[in-house]
This record gives structure tokens, sequence and C-alpha cells, in this order.
């Protein structure tokens, strides 16, 4: 799992800064999440997991 905490300056419009922010945010991830805080009616942080997932082998190894 990786996390990176960037911080952003207040813009003015701020409706479609934190919506291009998730789209961003959704489109470099393969498999995660990406979550929305809000407090008063305003998103005020953006934040993204990505997970790496690993495939089991087909056979397992057995003790000899």
């Amino acid at each position: 799992m990786s996390s990176t905490i960037t911080e952003h300056p207040v813009p003015t419009d701020t409706q479609a800064d934190w919506v291009e922010i998730v789209r961003k945010n959704v489109g470099n991830l393969r498999f995660g999440s990406v979550q929305i805080t809000v407090h008063d009616g305003r998103v005020t942080q953006v934040e993204s997991i990505e997970k790496t997932r690993f495939i089991a082998n087909e056979a397992a190894p057995t003790n000899s």
C-alpha cells in the first residue's frame, strides 16, 4: 500500500478542482480506492489508497 500527501492551496473554484483531483487519482489506480472527506458540506480531503495484489501459485508447496 502506498499513500502520498499532497497539499493544494485553497482554489477559487473548489468544486472543479477537487473533481479533477478525484479523476486523476482514479485514473492512476489499478487496484485501490479513493476516499473523499467532507466537513461542513465542503470537500476538504481526497485520499487514494493503492493496493498491490499477489496471485497465489496454482500448486501449493509441499513439505518433504
